[in-house]
């Protein structure tokens, strides 16, 4: 086998493990989380995230991830302020106002036990058939339609 060959062998393994790791859901980890311009204390923050927002991982440098939200916007957070607990995001009816419905089983005959505006963040207890089991705060728990929810 030639070098050429030994380096390509090498090369594309840990480059498939990049990848694998920048295509992964995680969620912020506590209150005021600054989401920053680039990967550094240096960076200006754009904004702020609280616990549970789900973030997609398009990048990494170093302790540094870059991510993207629900409504494709950019942005860096240290590894370190993320988690890895499930969490979804409501990403129907942004323009109307409308509620989704959070029911008693996974199914659109039984009871609505809660409601939910665009924007709501729900931790992921369980996938059932395209539902998803969520909770939100204490008293929440309820099953919703995965197509409602980004960040499964």
């Amino acid at each position: 086998m030639s070098m050429r060959h030994l380096l390509a062998g090498i090369a594309f393994p840990l480059l498939l493990a990049s990848w694998v790791t920048a295509a992964e859901m995680v969620a912020i980890a506590g209150d005021d989380i600054n989401m920053r311009s680039g990967p550094g204390t240096e960076h200006a923050i754009l904004w702020k995230l609280d616990s549970g927002f789900p973030i997609e991982v398009v990048g990494v440098k170093g302790e540094w991830l870059q991510v993207k939200d629900f409504e494709g916007s950019t942005g860096w957070v240290h590894k370190k302020t993320t988690q890895k607990t499930p969490h979804a995001i409501v990403k129907a009816n942004k323009e109307t106002g409308q509620q989704i419905n959070v029911r008693s089983e996974p199914d659109t005959k039984s009871a609505v036990v809660a409601k939910a505006n665009y924007g709501v963040v729900f931790k992921v207890l369980e996938k059932k058939d395209g539902w998803v089991k969520v909770e939100h705060g204490q008293d929440v728990r309820g099953w919703v339609d995965g197509r409602l929810l980004w960040g499964l």
